[in-house]
């Protein structure tokens, strides 16, 4: 069974950027997509974004222009580089891997943002 390690986490000022990784046991590509969700306080979990195994890309409209989700194989690594962070986007965030048989969910790296 892969495991998924989020980190990168932390507290940072609004508008400051952060660079969250989720780090596999085994091989990403085995995951038809790798994903990034969040879950503020008294919220419901929220997609963030997503990435194919052929690098193809979707955001939350809460993200866009601000997030990029990447990936390397190499180190079966997936990575959402934040920039221009907003107290709004203070939760914890998640790494899913989604195939047909299988999701996978890593256990959650917190972000704060504020002042």
């Amino acid at each position: 069974q892969v495991q998924l390690v989020e980190s990168g986490g932390g507290l940072v000022q609004p508008g400051g950027s952060l660079r969250l990784s989720c780090a596999a046991s085994g091989s990403i590509s085995s995951f038809s997509t790798m994903e990034w969700y969040r879950q503020a306080p008294g919220k419901q979990r929220e997609l963030v974004a997503t990435i194919t195994t052929g690098s193809s890309t979707n955001y939350g409209d809460s993200v866009k222009g601000r997030f990029t989700i990447s990936r390397d194989n190499a180190k079966n690594t997936v990575y959402l580089q934040m920039n221009g962070l907003k107290p709004e986007d203070t939760a914890v965030y998640y790494c899913k891997g989604y195939s047909w048989i299988r999701e996978v969910w890593g256990q959650g790296t917190q972000v704060t943002v504020s002042s």
